[in-house]
């Protein structure tokens, strides 16, 4: 398994995740490291009180 494969850092839990063949095609677009988390994206923004 190569070690250079590219990384980015989920917008949800944080967790760095690694490029998977199954994005190939729209990695650019990936913002979450799970479908947990792609689930929970709205709970993340909504919870901040506005100013």
């Amino acid at each position: 398994m190569p070690a250079n494969l590219p990384s980015k850092i989920c917008e949800v839990c944080g967790f760095s995740f690694k490029w998977r063949k199954k994005w190939k095609k729209n990695w650019d677009e990936v913002k979450y490291c799970s479908e947990k988390c792609r689930k929970n994206k709205k709970s993340t923004s909504s919870g901040l009180p506005k100013i």
